[in-house]
């Protein structure tokens, strides 16, 4: 919650609506001429409404360059601007005909569909990597984190995504690469663990999946509806239809083509939008309020700090406090240069000490342990992402693999971290301090000194409106037509990912009793058709679910969509590469246990939905209901006006929120009791009781290039073969005597 001062003076003034929640504090104030309730009970103006964004042609004028243009005024100029709306439009009409071109590259094989006939090279494996970091919430979400709290509440999306892609290229990416006979993460499982471990995996990564996909369904919802005058709902149902039109056409061709063609218009739009606008943006963060008359700021005269900074003058009730300098500032009503006293002491674009102190933004609270519990989420869970694996396969060789993740991080870092840096310039614009604040009247907050409107209210569209309203027009459309084309590289990823695992890993199970149900010759058609249920179903939750979590639904069904993986796929993925025997059933009963553990938490921990520890501070007491009529303590006036809360208490609660710690014990609760399960069986040398569907197996997938050996492979592109592919070999197959048993395996 963020808690902020604001000035109440015209206290005697009454209003005829119910806006406090106490029915003889509201009765002080009653008018028959009523405007809002911040001005009615705080005297704080109400909030200006922003103007719709430019829709269509619209002229601008430039002095020197497109950087410079002036948004808004029919002029003689330059260029011309067509509108947001029609930007975006566009580039979404260019993503999908690349993507459905693709078509034609897939040529009816299943390999081509599921991971580009393992032909990628290091450019565009790089560049789809990175798509499938850099979402709207690496961008969108992370500058409106960042604008609603602070620098690092929005960062440690980026850092989590990118951490995750460097670990991958680190630890798995070679691993993986090297593998032979699989489509999905799944089947790595399926090799090692066995049919039962194979499907709990597939059903986890199809949930995790369903979120992810729905959170960038919501990003690029809300832009549409923003941009076009739409219900954000509308939004969403248009996203899904174009997105898997193409997804379903070419598979993970398309998907690859159109990152490139998405990250060439977009993700450049975004990079320099962020530059220019750390470079030239003055202020970067809300400077120190000049208030407003009778308005007492926290030093003194002499001190150089920000009484001298306004020329303030002697306070009038206490002579010793330096006051608002009205003859400079307000010489006249019609005059007057004034703001709402939210930052006493002025912002900063960034705290250092965020993630290492947690009173770091004093009087405010700070969620240092659900930052952290974000990058560790995002970092660790992001290693057992059927998108990110998928494009690892689709390397040409292990190296590109490797060397594509590092890139891909390293560049999510580069474009990602930047937009935490626009939290602070857009509460410039639509901050507490602007003249577009809305604060609730019923809340107050003693640390504050505020009886009532001590709570603020972001507005949710604020980063939107810093675009199309408050930097450069052809800047603003570019990182529009980027956050969009990010959203859809990573919703694309999603909708292949989930198909491909429901008919590949799941649906073929069925085989048992329908045999040849799922072939090689039909898996493509089965995979295209189980995208519409599943993408059908993300796309009803993206529609209709709201969430009052601090992070908004985009961002909560992030979380989510990693934390399942974290909890459940992880330590067994490691284990796949890092053992020298992986036993089926401890990988087995580190899923469940780490499941289990997730979900029991979830409902038994304390949960507020502030994702905030109970420090026992007076910054972390979350706002109570109006408690006063009196003034505010930073008011000059006579004593007996101000508000003295030790007689009129403010009823506040203390924040308590441990959401992070179930996170983090689920995946410890898997590590375990994998751990403890490999080492029991490794000391009684045999396998703990087990059962038919943990024994470790191959699909018989089809085609001459899946059966090649991955030495092979190597030896064609010049590289040494990976001599833990062959342990591996050795360890979980027989090996065929002739090339007719080979085929067979």
């Amino acid at each position: 919650s963020v808690v902020l001062a604001a000035s109440l003076l015209a206290i005697y003034e009454v209003v005829g609506q119910d806006c406090l929640s106490n029915p003889e504090l509201n009765a002080v104030f009653q008018t028959d001429d009523p405007t809002c309730c911040q001005q009615d009970v705080c005297a704080i103006p109400c909030a200006e409404e922003v103007t719709p964004p430019a829709k269509g042609a619209c002229l601008f004028q430039t002095s020197f360059s497109i950087l410079s243009c002036t948004r808004g005024r029919f002029l003689s100029c330059n260029f011309i601007f067509p509108g947001f709306g029609i930007v975006i439009g566009i580039g979404i009409a260019i993503s999908f005909l690349v993507g459905f071109a693709t078509l034609f590259l897939v040529h009816g094989e299943a390999e081509n569909f599921f991971v580009a006939g393992r032909s990628l090279p290091l450019w565009i494996v790089a560049m789809t990597l990175g798509a499938q970091s850099i979402d709207s919430n690496a961008i969108l979400g992370n500058a409106d984190l960042s604008y609603k709290y602070h620098f690092f509440d929005g960062a440690v999306l980026p850092i989590g995504l990118g951490l995750s892609l460097i670990l991958n290229g680190l630890f798995l990416a070679r691993h993986i690469n090297a593998e032979r006979n699989v489509l999905t993460l799944p089947d790595v499982f399926a090799k090692r663990y066995g049919k039962i471990v194979e499907v709990l995996v597939s059903i986890a990564t199809i949930v995790s999946f369903m979120m992810l996909l729905a959170g960038n369904l919501v990003g690029m919802g809300v832009i549409l509806a923003y941009l076009w005058g739409l219900s954000v709902e509308s939004g969403i149902w248009i996203t899904f239809v174009i997105v898997w039109m193409y997804t379903v056409s070419g598979g993970l061709f398309s998907v690859a083509y159109t990152d490139v063609v998405q990250g060439i218009m977009g993700w450049s739009g975004c990079v320099v939008f962020a530059y220019y606008m750390i470079a030239n943006s003055d202020p970067k963060a809300p400077p120190p309020s000049i208030g407003f008359p009778d308005y007492i700021y926290p030093d003194l005269q002499g001190e150089g700090g920000v009484c001298d900074m306004y020329d303030g003058v002697s306070c009038t009730y206490n002579t010793t406090l330096c006051c608002y300098n009205v003859d400079k500032w307000c010489p006249s009503e019609d005059n007057c240069t004034t703001d709402n006293g939210a930052y006493p002491v002025g912002d900063q674009p960034v705290f250092s000490n965020q993630l290492s102190y947690y009173n770091a933004l004093s009087p405010f609270p700070n969620a240092m342990l659900w930052d952290w519990a974000t990058i560790f989420i995002l970092a660790l869970g992001n290693l057992a992402a059927l998108d990110f694996q998928a494009r690892c396969m689709a390397a040409k060789t292990p190296k590109i693999a490797t060397y594509g993740c590092l890139i891909g991080g390293l560049f999510t870092f580069f474009v990602g971290i930047p937009f935490s840096y626009m939290g602070a310039i857009t509460r410039v614009y639509y901050g507490p301090d602007s003249v577009h604040a809305s604060f609730d009247a019923d809340t107050c907050q003693p640390l504050l000194g505020l009886p009532t409107c001590a709570l603020w209210l972001p507005d949710a569209s604020a980063f939107l409106h810093l675009l199309t309203h408050d930097t450069p027009a052809f800047l603003g459309g570019w990182c529009l037509l980027g956050i969009v084309t990010a959203s859809m590289s990573t919703a694309d990823g999603a909708i292949l990912a989930m198909g491909t695992v429901f008919a590949h890993n799941i649906v073929r199970q069925l085989d048992v009793w329908k045999p040849d149900l799922i072939s090689a010759e039909n898996l493509l058609w089965v995979t295209r058709i189980a995208t519409v249920p599943l993408a059908l179903s993300s796309t009803l939750i993206a529609a209709y679910y709201t969430s009052d979590n601090p992070q908004g639904a985009t961002g909560y069904l992030l979380i989510v969509a990693f934390d399942v993986m974290l909890a459940t796929c992880v330590v067994p993925l490691f284990g796949c590469f890092y053992c020298k025997t992986p036993r089926p059933m401890a990988a087995l009963l580190s899923v469940l246990a780490g499941a289990i553990t997730r979900t029991v938490m979830e409902f038994t921990l304390p949960k507020d939905g502030y994702l905030l520890l109970p420090y026992d501070v007076p910054e972390f007491q979350d706002v109570g209901p109006a408690a006063s009529a009196a003034l505010p303590t930073f008011i000059d006036a006579p004593e007996a006006d101000i508000w003295d809360p030790s007689v009129e208490v403010c009823e506040t609660r203390q924040f308590e929120d441990y959401t992070g710690v179930d996170s983090l014990s689920a995946l410890l609760a898997s590590f375990v009791v994998f751990v403890l399960v490999q080492f029991v069986e490794e000391m009684m040398d045999r396998p703990l009781p087990t059962w038919a569907g943990l024994a470790p197996y191959e699909k018989k997938l089809g085609g001459d290039e899946l059966d090649k050996s991955e030495a092979t492979k190597a030896v064609e592109h010049g590289e040494e073969p990976p001599k833990e592919m062959e342990l591996v070999k050795e360890e979980t197959t027989e090996q065929p005597a002739d090339k007719e048993a080979e085929k067979e395996t």
